[in-house]
């Protein structure tokens, strides 16, 4: 489990946390946050680094991109999907598990 603030976050940048050692990508669109698995499916890229556009992400490296609601890989060259993180939001609390 791991703790932040909402207002912490910047819409459509996304930032690396840990989850129970795990490391875990959390973007913010909107007034919804995401949680993915921060390691690209393809490579071992960090998806923190990445570019959001809407609700995919792309993985800096080779260009790949995710759906951050489902984890789905939508390009090559990924195919596996991401896992994706639970994101409960308490007032402007926000925690993330597994």
């Amino acid at each position: 489990m791991s703790e932040i603030a909402f207002d912490t976050l910047v819409d459509g940048k996304p930032i690396a946390i840990e989850v129970d050692g795990t490391p875990v990508c959390v973007v913010k669109v909107g007034d919804e946050v995401f949680a993915v698995a921060d390691t690209c499916t393809h490579s071992e890229a960090s998806l923190s680094e990445g570019e959001v556009t809407g609700n995919k992400i792309e993985c800096w490296l080779h260009g790949a991109e995710f759906d951050l609601k489902t984890g789905k890989a939508h390009t090559p060259p990924a195919t596996e999907s991401l896992k994706i993180f639970n994101v409960e939001r308490n007032g402007n609390q926000l925690t993330i598990t597994k």
